[in-house]
């Protein structure tokens, strides 16, 4: 009769057990699954002699980013503002053919977007962007910085 050595299975079982109960282990505190704020909207806007432009002008709350071009002969300063909050971002000086960003977090509400200039300080009117309920969360969204 041969006798089978039951040492390394006993072993091999026991530290499978050891290292189950120790992974088990952890803090008391939960994880808060919270959702991640909505994927940041890219708004794009011209500034001409006639009128300040952003599309799209009506979009859900959330993180934005706004870019805007002068088109103009003048340099500007460019104000985002308004809202519950009394939002009041600015940016500039802006010369001519050239770009701008402002990146903020809007509440649903209505926002005004100026281009001033030393010369002419509300001499083009402004865009107006409405800002609804907030959007969709970026949790479920893959390839996201």
């Amino acid at each position: 009769m041969t006798r089978v050595r039951q040492t390394p299975v006993a072993l091999l079982l026991a530290g499978s057990l050891a290292a189950a109960l120790i992974a088990g282990c952890g803090s008391g505190s939960h994880f808060k699954n919270k959702a991640r704020p909505p994927v940041p909207l890219e708004l794009t806007g011209v500034i001409t002699n006639r009128a300040v432009s952003v599309e799209p002008r009506h979009f859900g709350a959330g993180p934005i980013v706004l870019v805007i071009s002068n088109q103009t002969q003048q340099t500007h300063t460019v104000t985002l503002e308004g809202g519950p909050t009394n939002v009041s971002e600015q940016v500039g000086p802006v010369h001519p053919l050239d770009t701008a960003r402002i990146q903020e977090t809007l509440r649903p509400g209505t926002y005004t977007v100026h281009a001033s200039s030393d010369g002419l300080p509300n001499a083009i009117p402004p865009a107006t962007l409405i800002v609804g309920p907030e959007r969709q969360s970026s949790s479920g969204t893959v390839l996201l910085p």
